[in-house]
């Protein structure tokens, strides 16, 4: 170690190992206390920031891998920073260590700063602030311990091997405590979690949806299962850190224009008239052909019965919904009054809500985007008017309101696909929530639209898988499908990107036959 090339290395290194301890600790703190990990606070915050075409790509290109490659870059930001920091540190003055100990402090602020004042699941202010707190203090304190051994010039200036001893010791030990911080969070289980959702019993509704009716399901391999397993159901939101909230401490203010203020706890919900429901939810981030749709069954009970009870006032057209987080939706008064099956949904495919699909309670409104409807985690309930609010997603330039269109899709074969010449089968499935599918048709290449044969249909709210027979030649082919829904409107052909309020087009992939 005594070249200043070997120093330089062994800085960088030591600054990454401080950095890495800090996080690991802020992290198992964060798992305690439910308060947001600092990487999380500034992730959240930059998607906060982020242009709308950056988040458009993110959904679009990076599908649900986009918040593991944001939390990786931000680490490997701050690793590069801290390495940076190290180096400086290994200088022999003073003010250059206190230098490496101040970028450790600013990182660390930094941290708090976007903790205190971004959107956090963390209820109270204590809760919000631990982990950021606890981490710059880890910070600053193994940085000053990496640093804090003077740089020898030559190597007859001390003992052989006394700086590095001290040095690898310093490394070592920090190393070792960020990995058993770390490594707790992963074999241990603090605050609530499956045990406290696994405590929630699904209530038995008052209305069952009933066993689905034969032949909903296309029976052709590859096509998607009618109903979506939880794990397997779409997931886009904008947190990085999934809430596990208590449902002990859970509870809903019906509040705004309303004759009668409500406070709901979930036992208060759920003795409550409860219904069963197969919806098909939709994200208006799909792009034609995507795969952010799902069907589920849903339990909940109906919006509009609490609405009614509360008493909504003469002038209100909407509902401003408040995810524990911060993050706010705006749904049209109409669609949660209409008839149709709006509901607070308690529970998913017979299993109380997973954590990340909104446990314990989210909205689920047929028929709407879920930029609009599907609030998860909803903690407050506001009747009040459009011209009175922007909610998140409008602030940033999607429709105020926004119906699900008219979609369909190709399932089977897969894009490119190879096949055999002869007899052939596509299938996929189309959806037209709240109006139903009527029609399925299909073209190869710029042949005559043909239609397609529909499976078995649930209700209108739910998508409908179809099934098509062709005789395959030899060479490469285009699929292209396209819907009609209940009321006889034919989808679209022009082409429209996600950004206001859903893309519009159709669907087509390209088949090798051999």
């Amino acid at each position: 170690m005594g070249t200043s090339r070997g120093w330089q290395a062994a800085g960088a290194v030591g600054g990454v190992v401080a950095a890495g301890a800090a996080l690991s600790v802020g992290y198992l703190v964060a798992t305690v206390s439910g308060g947001p990990w600092p990487v999380d606070a500034v992730g959240v915050q930059l998607i906060d920031w982020s242009p709308g075409p950056v988040k458009d790509f993110a959904v679009r290109e990076l599908g649900t891998a986009d918040r593991q490659l944001l939390r990786a870059g931000i680490c490997v930001v701050l690793a590069l920073v801290a390495a940076v920091a190290g180096v400086i540190g290994m200088g022999n003055t003073q003010r250059r260590k206190g230098v490496a100990v101040g970028i450790a402090a600013g990182l660390g602020v930094v941290g708090v700063v976007f903790a205190a004042f971004g959107r956090s699941a963390a209820s109270g202010t204590a809760d919000r602030l631990l982990p950021a707190i606890v981490t710059l203090v880890v910070a600053v304190l193994a940085m000053a311990l990496v640093v804090r051994s003077p740089r020898p010039e030559t190597e007859a200036e001390q003992p052989e091997g006394f700086d590095r001893r001290r040095f690898l010791v310093t490394v070592a030990g920090l190393a070792v405590a960020g990995a058993a911080a770390w490594s707790t969070t992963r074999v241990a289980s603090f605050g609530p979690g499956d045990a406290v959702r696994a405590k929630f019993r699904v209530p038995i509704p008052a209305d069952a949806a009933g066993p689905l009716p034969v032949g909903v399901q296309a029976d052709v391999p590859g096509v998607s299962r009618f109903v979506t397993p939880n794990a397997k159901f779409y997931r886009v939101d904008t947190l990085l850190q999934v809430p596990r909230i208590d449902p002990d401490d859970w509870e809903l203010r019906i509040h705004g224009m309303v004759n009668k203020e409500l406070r709901l706890s979930l036992g208060d919900l759920v003795e409550r008239r409860l219904i069963e429901r197969d919806i098909t939810l939709t994200c208006v981030s799909n792009e034609v052909g995507g795969p952010y749709v799902s069907t589920a069954r849903w339990i909940g009970v109906p919006i509009a019965g609490i609405l009614a009870e509360a008493g909504v006032r003469n002038g209100a057209d909407a509902v401003k919904s408040t995810s524990i987080d911060g993050l706010t939706i705006g749904t049209p008064l109409g669609a949660l009054t209409d008839g149709r099956d709006a509901i607070f949904a308690v529970a998913m495919n017979g299993e109380p809500l997973p954590f990340e699909h909104g446990f314990p309670v989210r909205m689920v409104v047929p028929g709407l985007y879920g930029f609009v409807s599907a609030t998860k985690w909803i903690a407050d309930f506001e009747v009040t008017r459009f011209q009175d609010f922007s909610a998140y997603w409008t602030h940033r330039g999607w429709a105020v309101e926004a119906p699900v269109k008219t979609a369909s899709r190709i399932d089977v074969p897969k894009g490119f696909a190879t096949i055999k010449a002869g007899p052939a089968v596509a299938a996929g499935v189309a959806w037209a929530q709240q109006r139903g599918v009527r029609r399925v048709e299909v073209q190869v290449d710029s042949g005559p639209w043909q239609e397609a044969t529909l499976a078995a249909e649930d209700t209108i709210d739910t998508w409908r898988q179809w099934t098509f027979r062709w005789d395959a030649t030899p060479g490469n082919h285009k699929l292209t499908v396209r819907a009609t829904d209940g009321d006889g409107n034919l989808q679209t052909a022009q082409r429209a990107a996600p950004r206001p309020n859903g893309s519009s087009g159709l669907h087509n992939t390209v088949v090798m036959v051999e």
